[in-house]
């Protein structure tokens, strides 16, 4: 039996958590095409639902992904056009890992017409049900935070120099979310000593925040990236850690509600 694209569970408060890169299923016909390290599975936000479960107490609307990032990626665009031209990076049909390793064995790379598909079955579901609850959050109470909830690895030199700050977060400059949201949200970041962490420095916000992010119509978005490291381990078998999840928690909790509570 076919799994769910996605995990959904409805609130009633102006917050919907989108957490598109934390599912880890691979289709069986799939897994047999690729090679050992994609199936290691590496690459995915490992264990954020877990991490982000107080923004149920906020009667929040979450969304997140039961397939990985490597069938295909929910937060690239349709077309598949660059988020960072210039830049290296993964695309919609993913063809590497982020440590640049092959994903397929050899002759199994998928084709146009396969991409495409994928698309249709996993990729549109998950984009047609985000629609409808910022639609229904949106109705109930004329505007909505969107939050899109990400981890990687704190060092991942194909994508950056050295060690990523401990919080990212992003706002494609300025543009998906109202300045006073943004200002709210990076307030606890910055008013803490314990982490570091930079607004719409390497990661200003995927296809989902730049996308859906539309002030004017009452949709604020913000993608905060977090480094892996503090709450789980970066290596094989990405275990989830709780006394590093406690410290964490708390200051993730009055960004997400700083930021609701300034929604105009």
């Amino acid at each position: 039996m076919q799994q769910d694209v996605f995990a959904l569970t409805r609130g009633t408060a102006p917050l919907l958590v989108s957490v598109p890169h934390a599912g880890t299923l691979i289709p069986h016909e799939l897994e047999r095409r690729m090679t050992p390290a994609a199936l290691q599975r590496a690459d995915v936000d490992w264990h954020l639902p877990h991490l982000y479960e107080f923004v149920h107490a906020l009667g929040a609307t979450v969304i997140a992904a039961n397939y990985a990032r490597h069938v295909i990626d929910l937060n690239r665009p349709p077309q598949d056009e660059s988020l960072y031209p210039g830049q290296d990076v993964t695309g919609l049909l993913p063809m590497d890992t982020f440590r640049k390793e092959p994903l397929y064995l050899p002759g199994e790379v998928p084709g146009d017409a396969e991409r495409d598909e994928r698309r249709e079955r996993y990729w549109r579901p998950y984009h047609d049900a985000l629609r409808e609850e910022l639609d229904r959050l949106r109705e109930r109470h004329g505007r909505v935070l969107l939050w899109d909830a990400h981890s990687i690895c704190s060092v991942l030199p194909r994508f950056f120099e050295g060690r990523l700050p401990d919080l990212n977060l992003g706002t494609a400059d300025g543009r998906a979310c109202a300045a006073a949201v943004q200002a709210a949200a990076e307030a606890p970041m910055k008013a803490q000593g314990g982490y570091t962490h930079v607004s719409n420095g390497r990661f200003k916000g995927g296809w989902i925040t730049r996308h859906y992010g539309a002030p004017g119509q009452g949709v604020h978005a913000i993608q905060l990236e977090l480094c892996q490291c503090t709450y789980m381990d970066e290596i094989a078998p990405f275990a989830y850690r709780t006394d590093l999840a406690a410290r964490i928690q708390p200051l993730l909790q009055r960004m997400v509600a700083s930021a609701v509570q300034a929604l105009p």
